[in-house]
């Protein structure tokens, strides 16, 4: 594939070749995606079916159009294919502007002989006419998915400005009958992949941040043991089997350690350990139960659970601040699992509440808690990349589904399961 963008082909090229090596011997189970809600001020845009589009075997616009909607930042117009244009000249503005678009995506595929294509679109705003995005591609058949993906991200990004988060993947574990399965997918729930197969628990998915390897806690081993797994290779290797349980593994944000919790003390701490198994240092000092560690963006502080007070709550200690933790949850009696927002300002985590399991957002700064699921089992918080959205478990009827709920406003993304129990997701990293 060629591309007139600098730096895409090879972020490309690392994602396929990733994708198709992972695949090689895996299980697929995709989830189906829901998009309930949205933003109240929603960016109107037109995304128009590409000329030629019906000669693919899968449509590029349909992944743009439910990539865009699933943010809830998004209104779509409808959209048909007499809306078609080849060219920027085609572009009436004012007749956009007129069936209430603010911006237009449009573009051309053009046969290069045999099964290959040439992928040309814009984006216009309309109203004043203005040419936001212009780009061009040369695609394998293969290569479709992960460029409709490309091109939602890089419409996202021209349109409202932000980092966008559509070629990012998801991490979870999927449980039906004794079987439990460690699974990848893209963002949105499709072209899932099994990475390990176990009839014992597995639990507590982490990514890299450069998004090759995963951390995770196994029992294969009849307790619980933390591996990494190569997702280029599918090589694994223990990282930590220490007497008593080792779980929780987090990685820092350079990628050189990770914090765990260890119980060799007696009862549960936090402990820091490099990404070879080595250096393992002790970072939590209580009688209590400490847990669930995860690092602020900048690697210069954890938050982790701890019920030294008398019930779970939220801490934040430094790393080079001695054994001082600042206690910053102070409402409720039971919060757990948090997780630092890629900017370092918020922190998602769970909160019971009258036997109700809600995920919450921590404004550091403020001392606010905002509410952003509304079912009664919601657990295991993980931010997207970009910060805009949270992937969450939870049930319904006896089922466990997937959710990725706004961070910005009432909205979220419901993904189905096709059976079986779904938990601890882990959104990735921008891929590479």
């Amino acid at each position: 594939m060629s591309a007139t963008v600098s730096g895409f082909w090879p972020r490309l090229f690392a994602l396929l070749l990733l994708s198709m090596t992972v695949a090689a011997n895996l299980a697929r189970a995709d989830l189906s995606v829901e998009v309930i809600g949205g933003g109240s001020n929603r960016y109107p845009v037109a995304i128009v079916p590409l000329q030629g589009e019906s000669l693919l075997p899968e449509a590029i616009t349909a992944t743009v159009k439910s990539d865009l909607a699933m943010t809830g930042a998004f209104s779509l117009l409808e959209t048909g294919v007499g809306d078609a244009l080849a060219a920027p000249a085609q572009l009436n503005a004012a007749a956009w502007q007129q069936r209430g678009a603010r911006a237009v995506v449009y573009g051309k595929l053009v046969s290069l002989g045999g099964d290959r294509v040439r992928l040309t679109f814009w984006a216009d705003t309309v109203s004043p006419r203005e040419q936001k995005l212009s780009a061009e591609f040369d695609l394998a058949p293969e290569q479709l998915r992960d460029m409709a993906h490309r091109m939602a991200d890089m419409v996202y990004e021209a349109l409202l400005g932000e980092k966008s988060l559509f070629s990012s993947r998801i991490a979870y574990i999927t449980q039906s009958g004794k079987e439990y399965r460690l699974q990848i997918a893209d963002m949105d729930g499709r072209r899932a992949q099994t990475v390990l197969r176990s009839r014992q628990p597995i639990m507590s998915p982490a990514w890299s941040p450069d998004g090759t390897r995963l951390a995770y806690v196994s029992f294969e081993q009849q307790k619980p043991v933390i591996y990494v797994q190569d997702l280029v290779s599918g090589q694994r290797r223990v990282l930590a089997n220490f007497r008593g349980s080792n779980s929780a593994p987090v990685w820092s944000p350079d990628g050189r350690r990770l914090a765990v919790v260890l119980t060799t003390s007696g009862n549960s701490q936090v402990y820091l350990i490099n990404a070879d198994g080595g250096g393992v240092q002790r970072f939590s000092y209580s009688d209590a139960i400490d847990t669930e560690p995860a690092f602020s963006p900048d690697g210069r502080q954890i938050v982790f659970v701890s019920d030294r007070s008398g019930s779970p709550q939220l801490y934040v200690q430094a790393l080079d601040g001695g054994r001082n933790a600042r206690r910053v949850t102070f409402e409720g009696n039971y919060n757990v699992s948090p997780t630092f927002s890629p900017d370092g300002r918020q922190i998602a985590y769970v909160r019971r509440e009258g036997g109700r399991f809600k995920v919450m957002l921590l404004d550091l700064a403020s001392g606010d808690n905002r509410l952003i699921s509304n079912s009664a089992f919601d657990e295991s918080p993980s931010f997207a990349p970009n910060g805009k959205m949270v992937l969450y478990a939870s049930e319904e009827g006896g089922r466990s589904v997937l959710y990725a709920a706004a961070t910005a406003y009432p909205g979220r993304v419901r993904l189905g399961t096709l059976g079986g129990q779904v938990q601890d997701p882990a959104w990735g990293p921008f891929n590479p």
